[in-house]
């Protein structure tokens, strides 16, 4: 009987502990979801940027774009 208490006392210490855990986690997740929520990656970038990327100033046709793609895997 005794044996069988202490079994259960352990239990549930174990089972309030994964719990607190399983609470500290979800409110974690929950902070860093909110710090991120307000993070703006699509805002015009501050300072002497450089534009890098000239697709969509030029026309080319659809066989052009296949063989360029193909040619760099892009």
């Amino acid at each position: 009987m005794r044996q069988m208490l202490h079994m259960m006392f352990g239990t549930i210490k174990i089972f309030i502990l994964f719990t607190g855990c399983t609470i500290l986690f979800y409110y974690g997740i929950m902070w860093v979801n909110q710090e991120y929520e307000n993070y703006h990656r699509y805002d015009e970038p501050q300072g002497t940027a450089v534009k890098v990327s000239t697709v969509g100033e030029t026309e080319y046709k659809w066989f052009d774009r296949l063989k360029f793609f193909y040619h760099y895997g892009e």
